[in-house]
């Protein structure tokens, strides 16, 4: 059986980003007055291992760091067929940064036992650092392919994939095991279902906190993390705006003399 990790992350609804604040103290997120969503990437992720299922004899672990509110994106995963939900949620892993939240997932990963392939979405709408996928695969000592926008071939102990370049892909075959981190490229998530709901319900999320994967204070969470944002500011983006006037034809000549006179055209 291919037995398969997704990790998957909360992050606040990018759709209400204008509420999102900073902690002028610690300079992190504070993310209890946003709603906290499936991180769009992560759907991707948590697909891939959904369409190796089918193909395959499969085991799928949703793997989270989070308050106690992302107990619902893990449901989330277990309503898409996901086999088991597990939640990392203590005050310890507060403020962690890519850093320290793949030193603390990579220790789950070795709690849960041999895996043959970790999942992650490329980056998070959050913090889109693109580092913890390829930090994870240095703490388990694994090969990494970052940007995966295709699976090409899965069959037996090496696969081939086609990841993204600025101009272009690159195809590397790869000895499992393995971390992916995938890109919006790779597949189309599929949307849930009320009977994934229903079954979803009946499943119960394991929580770990510090003891459970046996970590010091000192090396989670904010203490564990060595990057440091000294400071924080706002910046202001202003563009002076014309409004032209007459009818369609006269604003289209006025348009096209200042584009001429701005030497665009």
């Amino acid at each position: 059986m291919m037995n398969i990790v997704v990790c998957v992350k909360a992050v606040p609804d990018p759709q209400q980003a204008c509420n999102i604040k900073i902690d002028p103290v610690t300079k992190t997120l504070m993310r209890c007055e946003v709603p906290l969503v499936l991180n769009p990437l992560d759907k991707n992720a948590m697909e891939a291992a959904l369409e190796l299922k089918e193909q395959f004899d499969a085991y799928i672990t949703a793997l989270s760091m989070g308050p106690p509110d992302a107990e619902a994106i893990v449901r989330e995963c277990l309503a898409l067929g996901a086999d088991q939900g597990i939640l990392l949620s203590h005050r310890a892993f507060a403020g962690a940064d890519a850093y320290a939240t793949a030193y603390t997932l990579a220790t789950a990963i070795t709690k849960i036992g041999p895996v043959d392939v970790v999942f992650c979405g490329m980056a998070s709408s959050d913090g889109s650092t693109e580092w913890v996928g390829p930090e994870i695969a240095t703490f388990l000592d694994l090969p990494v392919v970052t940007m995966v926008e295709e699976i090409v071939e899965c069959q037996g102990p090496q696969w081939k994939v086609k990841a993204s370049l600025a101009h272009g892909y690159r195809l590397m075959q790869v000895q499992l095991p393995a971390v992916f981190t995938v890109t919006r490229e790779l597949n189309t998530p599929r949307a849930l279902v009320f009977s994934g709901i229903i079954k979803a319900r009946k499943k119960s999320i394991v929580r770990w906190g510090i003891d459970d994967l046996g970590v010091t204070s000192d090396a989670v969470g904010l203490k564990g993390s060595p990057t440091i944002v000294s400071k924080l500011s706002t910046t202001e983006s202003k563009r002076a705006v014309e409004i032209l006037t007459g009818t369609r034809e006269e604003k289209a000549a006025q348009l096209l003399q200042k584009l001429v006179d701005s030497g665009v055209v």
